[in-house]
């Protein structure tokens, strides 16, 4: 069974895998705008991080964020912000960064869905993946871990703070903060040393 944190964990994986896959639905802005972030009084950074992106859900339309989205990691040819893993850590697509991920899914008996056309090294196949790690009854905690290390830990926050300083960023701000403040939890969490 899921305890807490690590429902937590996957839950807060599950959506950023939404909000980076593609713009934003009704359903999923409707929600953020719901979320219950206790007192506000003291929040820590997370829970700032959760109010930030509650606020921001409200202030945009689907068609500005649909625009964001695309602006952010479309573009004409290429958006501002990359969302691969392999050019993250080697300067190139499709490098051996993916190949390595590959090798890791079928060992985990992890299939990339067939309408998917991002290659797998892709942020929101990332995330989706560690939630489906933390999830899973028959992984062993010691694999999110060591999943983590290899395909996210190398790049990810630096990911997140492109997105906070990238030109179009408005709403997707809120969600590059959102997600540095919960990988920097994530490396306390999985006992991840900066050294």
């Amino acid at each position: 069974m899921t305890s807490d944190d690590d429902q937590a964990r996957a839950d807060t994986y599950t959506i950023l895998a939404s909000l980076l896959s593609h713009s934003p639905s009704q359903d999923l802005i409707d929600y953020l705008q719901h979320i219950n972030t206790g007192e506000q009084t003291d929040l820590g950074e997370i829970g700032q991080a959760w109010l930030d992106i509650k606020i921001a859900a409200s202030q945009y339309d689907l068609i500005q964020l649909d625009d964001e989205y695309h602006d952010l990691f479309i573009g004409l040819g290429r958006g501002q912000v990359i969302p691969y893993g392999s050019w993250h850590m080697t300067g190139f697509l499709m490098d051996k960064p993916l190949s390595d991920l590959r090798d890791d899914l079928v060992r985990l008996g992890i299939a990339a869905s067939e309408d998917t056309k991002d290659p797998e090294d892709h942020i929101a196949a990332l995330c989706e993946t560690m939630s489906i790690l933390i999830t899973a009854q028959d992984v062993e905690g010691y694999q999110q871990r060591r999943f983590y290390i290899r395909h996210l830990h190398p790049w990810v926050e630096k990911f997140f703070k492109s997105l906070q300083a990238a030109s179009s960023a408005r709403f997707y701000k809120s969600v590059g903060l959102l997600g540095q403040r919960f990988v920097e939890l994530e490396n306390q969490y999985l006992n991840i040393s900066e050294h």
